[in-house]
C-alpha cells in the first residue's frame, strides 16, 4: 500500500469519541437504563467482565478533560454493551453534573472515550463506569480541571517517562498517585516493544512475573493492543491513572526503538512495512491515550495553566524528524571524517520537528504571555557536549552494553586527565597549555538521537523563545539531568529538568552498581560538560517541578526499589530557575 495513503487513512481515522456536556448549576439523577431489566429472564453474566483496565483523564482544559476505560464483555452479552458513564463534584456522587449513556468502541479494542465539557475551571471532579445489565461498576476515578489565570498561584506537575515493563514494578507510578501534583506529564516510552527476554530483563523479571505479553516483539495492531493492556493491568500504574489527570505525548518505543518519521532503528524488511507498523502503533496509542487532537498523526499541541504555564507539548520523534546521524558513517580509512560529519550536523534543513510543527512552535512562543513556555519534550534539548577523545571510549561501552575491566581502566584515566586539565582551567591555571586546553575544548556530541543531533534547528527554538521564561521538560535517557540551555553564543536561553525512568535502567546498566564508579561518572560529566549542572546515573523517579510567577522549582524525587511494592521516594535534588 502507498505510504502516503497509509498516513492519510490514519490521519482520517475517527475513534469514537463520546462527548457528553456536563450540566450547569444543576444536580442530576443517576441514568437508568429502561430496557435493561426487562428481560424476561434474569440475566447472569458469565466469564471475566468488567472495566478490568481502570479508568482514566486526559487532555484536562479548564472546562474540558478526556474520561477513559475500557470494557470486557461477559461470555454471554451479546451486541454492544451499553455503558452508563456518572461524573460528579462528589465522591458519594450525591452531586451529579453528568449521567449519560456511553458507547464502548468494538474497534477500538472496546476502549471508552468520553470528552466531557461545559466543566467549571480548577474543580476535582469525580467519575465513574457502568453496566447495568452485568450490574459491573468501574473503580471511582478523580480527575482536575485548569486553573484559569487568577484562579491559583502555583502549578504543580509530576514529569515522568520510560517505563519499561520488565525491569521492575512501578513504583514510580504508585508515588505520584500519592503525591499532591496537579497534573502528570508523560514524556513517552509508555510501553517498550521489545520480546520477553529482550531489554529491560533482568534477575527481577520471572520472580516478580513480569515477562512481556505477548511473547514476541510487537508489529501487529492487536500484538500493540495485548501489551497495552499488559502495562494497564498493573496496579500501581491504573492508581496513578484513576488519581491524576494525564498530558501524553509519545517516543519511540511506542513503536520501536529509534524510531523517525520513515524508519527505526528496531524494524527490518522481515517484519514488514514499516509506515503499516506505525500506523498500528499510532493507533493503539491513541486507543489507551488519547489526545484531543484534530490529526491522529499531530499530537503537539498546548495547555495553558493559570496563566502562569504555557505548556506546549511536542512530537520530537515521528512527524517530522529526519533519520538520526550515526557516528560510524563518518568513519573510513584514514579516520573519522570531521568535515563530512560537521556538514551533514549543522544542514540547515535538518529537523526533529518537521516545517509545520516548528511554524505551530514558534507562533505559539510568539503570542503566549504566560509566565513560563514550557516544552514537553522526549528527546534532551540542552547542550550535552563532551571532549571528543572521550566520545570514543564512551561510545565503545555504550555499544558493549557494559563497561568491561579494560575499558572502565581506560576510561577512569582518560576522565582523570581531562578533569584534572579542566579543573587547572577553571582555577586560572597559566601552565595550561593550548595543547591541554584543546583537549577538553574540542567537543562533540554524545547523543545523536537527542536535540544535539539537529543543532541549527534547536538555534531557530531558543530565538523564538527570546525574553522568554523558558522551560524544557524531557525524558528518554532514563537518567535525570538538570542543564542550562545556551545558544551558540553562549547565552543562557532557560534551562531543563530531565527525569529518570520509571523503570528503564540507566547508565548503572552499564558502569555497575559499584557507588564509587557511578558517582564519579556523575561528577566529571558535571565538570567535562559546560551546560551540565546535575546529574543522576542511578536511580528510577520522576520530577516534580513547580511554577509560579517568579520561580519554577524542581524536586527530584527517587523510589528505593523495584522489587518490592513501595512507593516512598526522597529527594536527590532541588533547583530553582527565576
Amino acid at each position: 500500500m502507498d505510504r502516503k495513503k497509509i498516513l492519510q487513512g490514519l490521519s482520517r481515522r475517527k475513534f469514537l469519541r463520546n462527548s457528553v456536556v456536563a450540566a450547569a448549576g444543576a444536580s442530576l439523577l443517576p441514568t437508568t437504563l429502561a430496557g435493561c431489566n426487562d428481560d424476561s429472564e434474569e440475566f447472569t453474566p458469565e466469564g471475566d467482565f468488567g472495566f478490568m483496565e481502570g479508568v482514566a483523564s486526559f487532555d484536562p482544559t479548564q472546562s474540558q478533560v478526556i474520561l477513559w476505560s475500557r470494557y470486557t464483555p461477559a461470555d454471554n452479552e451479546s451486541g454492544n454493551p451499553k455503558i452508563i458513564l456518572d461524573v460528579a463534584t462528589d465522591a458519594n456522587f450525591n452531586d451529579i453534573v453528568a449521567s449519560e449513556t456511553v458507547e464502548v468502541d468494538a474497534n477500538s479494542d472496546n476502549t471508552i472515550n468520553v470528552d466531557v465539557s461545559n466543566l467549571n475551571s480548577n474543580t476535582k471532579y469525580y467519575y465513574r463506569f457502568r453496566n447495568e445489565r452485568t450490574q459491573a461498576v468501574s473503580i471511582t476515578g478523580e480527575t482536575k480541571t485548569l486553573p484559569a489565570t487568577g484562579e491559583a498561584n502555583e502549578v504543580k506537575l509530576a514529569i515522568m517517562s520510560c517505563a519499561n515493563f520488565q525491569a521492575g514494578l512501578f513504583n514510580v507510578y504508585g508515588a505520584v498517585a500519592e503525591s499532591d501534583v496537579d497534573v502528570v506529564v508523560h514524556l513517552g516510552d509508555y510501553i517498550y516493544e521489545y520480546e520477553a527476554g529482550g531489554y529491560g530483563t533482568n534477575d527481577l523479571t520471572a520472580s516478580l512475573g513480569r515477562e512481556h505479553v505477548p511473547a514476541g516483539e510487537i508489529i501487529e495492531i492487536d500484538e500493540y493492543r495485548a501489551r497495552y493492556r499488559q502495562y494497564r493491568g498493573d496496579e500501581q500504574l491504573q492508581k496513578a491513572h484513576q488519581l491524576k489527570p494525564f498530558i501524553c505525548v509519545w517516543d519511540d518505543h511506542e513503536i520501536t526503538n529509534d524510531a523517525y518519521t520513515d524508519g527505526a532503528e528496531n524494524h527490518d524488511p522481515s517484519e514488514g512495512d514499516y509506515e503499516t507498523r506505525k500506523m498500528n502503533a499510532i493507533q493503539v496509542w491513541h486507543e489507551y491515550l488519547p489526545a484531543r487532537v484534530s490529526d491522529n498523526t499531530k499530537i503537539y499541541r498546548s495547555f495553558d495553566m493559570a496563566g502562569i504555564v504555557n505548556l506546549m507539548m511536542l512530537d520530537t520523534r515521528i512527524i517530522g524528524r529526519n533519520k538520526q546521524l550515526d557516528y560510524a558513517d563518518y568513519f573510513t580509512l584514514n579516520g573519522f571524517d570531521q568535515n563530512s560529519f560537521l556538514a551533514d550536523w549543522q544542514d540547515a534543513n535538518r529537523t526533529i520537528l518537521g516545517s509545520e510543527q516548528l511554524n505551530w512552535l514558534t507562533s505559539q512562543l510568539a503570542g503566549s504571555s504566560a509566565q513560563w513556555q514550557v516544552l514537553g519534550n522526549q528527546a534532551l534539548m540542552g547542550k550535552y557536549y563532551i571532549p571528543a577523545e572521550l566520545l570514543e571510549v564512551t561510545a565503545q561501552i555504550a555499544a558493549t552494553g557494559s563497561a568491561t575491566p579494560e575499558l572502565l581502566a581506560q576510561y577512569n584515566t582518560l576522565v582523570t586527565e581531562l578533569v584534572t586539565i579542566k579543573s587547572r582551567i577553571l582555577q586560572g591555571d597559566p601552565t595550561v597549555t593550548a595543547e591541554e586546553q584543546a583537549r577538553v575544548e574540542t567537543v562533540l556530541p554524545y547523543n545523536l538521537d537527542a536535540w544535539d543531533g539537529y543543532p541549527v534547528e534547536r538555534e531557530v527554538v531558543f530565538a523564538a523563545a527570546a525574553g522568554k521564561k523558558l522551560i524544557s521538560l524531557a525524558g528518554d535517557t532514563h537518567n535525570a539531568w538538570y542543564a542550562q540551555l545556551s545558544d551558540n553564543n553562549k547565552n543562557k536561553v532557560g534551562a531543563e529538568f530531565a527525569t529518570a525512568s520509571v523503570s528503564s535502567p540507566g547508565f548503572e546498566g552499564i558502569f555497575g552498581d559499584d557507588p564509587t564508579v557511578i558517582a564519579g561518572f556523575e561528577q566529571s560529566n558535571q565538570l567535562l560538560i559546560d551546560d551540565l549542572s546535575y546529574a543522576d546515573a542511578k536511580n528510577r523517579g520522576y520530577v516534580e517541578v513547580t511554577f509560579n510567577d517568579s520561580n519554577a522549582e524542581a524536586d527530584y524525587r527517587y523510589i528505593n526499589t523495584l522489587a518490592t511494592v513501595d512507593p516512598t521516594t526522597t529527594s536527590g535534588n532541588v533547583v530553582t530557575e527565576s
